[in-house]
């Protein structure tokens, strides 16, 4: 039975299009990179994102401190509020833990911090059944002081919120949308059909992205944007336009790259190496236990970069050593307008 209802008093912002899981940039010595870190939101900013989301797991929330995260949401609150953009940003907060009363804390401190939302990943590693998934997103909706995106990533927590739960949940006026990176497109397809109408579905895997818009999602939350927020952006309006030829051309032009940020390594190794390559980051540096991407495969992905014009032709790969050093980095920087 369908649980499309209409709530009379919707919250929070209405969740449309792309919004970028941001990386965390780090120094050599291991700590965050924050000149970095304000270039590439700024960048972004500049490119007509439609939401920034500091501190998700692309931008390695397991291994960043309170006091960090707490930074990088202050700061892309107020990159977003300094000036007026041509598109005014959503920024949705990854507070989510494997502990519910900790994520009620990270959420209500992003609330004091300015953020929109906030993005709550099912619990990790406990493995919560259906009833207390439920229970745990609800305590963080009523008592985390944001609307909520609940995250769906069955592949890393070991738990799939099934549609019935989130459908429940979506009847909460403080949960505004769901991250959907559970593969299964049945799933999707039923939340899309039954969800409230002001409830987003937004593709948690950037391949995706033109079929959740298919099926009536409202948007992607997206890896790629780091490296191509524009064209992220312009996937997104099209589909949501009713520009189906439109979007399934950017959607083909940029699928290499979408596949490939989820090749020879765990989400963010990659997309970090094509960060490097491509000049937007200075270095592509990780928290362990993750690890540079290797050399062959880099040179794989720099390769990738070339044909999609994304490097200067005389830039080289990366050159593999612990300090992340360009090897011939290209002349100029698609971040540098952001400095």
């Amino acid at each position: 039975m369908p649980y499309a209802i209409r709530r009379p008093d919707p919250r929070g912002p209405r969740l449309r299009g792309a919004f970028t899981a941001l990386v965390t940039p780090f120094a050599a010595d291991g700590s965050v990179d924050e000149a970095a870190f304000r270039r590439l939101v700024t960048w972004q900013l500049e490119s007509g994102i439609d939401g920034l989301v500091p501190c998700g797991t692309t931008g390695e929330s397991p291994t960043l401190s309170a006091d960090e995260r707490e930074r990088l949401i202050a700061i892309a609150v107020d990159l977003r509020n300094g000036r007026p953009w041509r598109r005014r940003a959503t920024v949705v907060a990854g507070t989510g833990s494997n502990d519910t009363a900790a994520s009620i804390r990270a959420t209500r401190r992003a609330a004091e911090l300015g953020a929109d939302a906030a993005l709550v990943v099912a619990p990790y590693y406990n493995r919560p059944d259906q009833r207390m998934l439920e229970a745990h997103f609800r305590a963080i909706a009523d008592d985390g002081d944001l609307p909520i995106v609940v995250y769906n990533v069955p592949g890393r927590t070991g738990t799939n919120v099934e549609a019935d739960t989130f459908l429940r949940l979506a009847e909460h006026p403080r949960v505004v949308a769901v991250k959907e990176a559970s593969g299964n497109l049945e799933q999707i397809a039923r939340i899309c059909r039954d969800r409230p109408a002001d409830v987003a579905v937004l593709a948690g895997d950037d391949a995706a992205t033109l079929a959740v818009l298919a099926m009536g999602g409202s948007g992607v939350v997206s890896v790629a944007s780091n490296e191509i927020p524009a064209e992220m952006v312009a996937l997104c309006a099209a589909g949501l336009g009713g520009d189906w030829r439109g979007a399934r051309r950017i959607h083909e032009r940029w699928l290499p790259l979408l596949l490939a940020n989820f090749r020879g390594g765990p989400n963010p190794v990659p997309v970090k190496a094509a960060l490097a390559l491509m000049g937007i980051l200075p270095t592509d540096h990780l928290r362990a236990p993750l690890l540079p991407l290797e050399l062959v495969a880099r040179e794989r992905l720099a390769g990738l970069l070339r044909e999609l014009d994304l490097l200067d032709p005389g830039a080289q790969g990366m050159d593999g050593a612990s300090d992340g050093a360009l090897d011939g980095a290209a002349a100029g920087s698609r971040a540098e307008g952001a400095a």
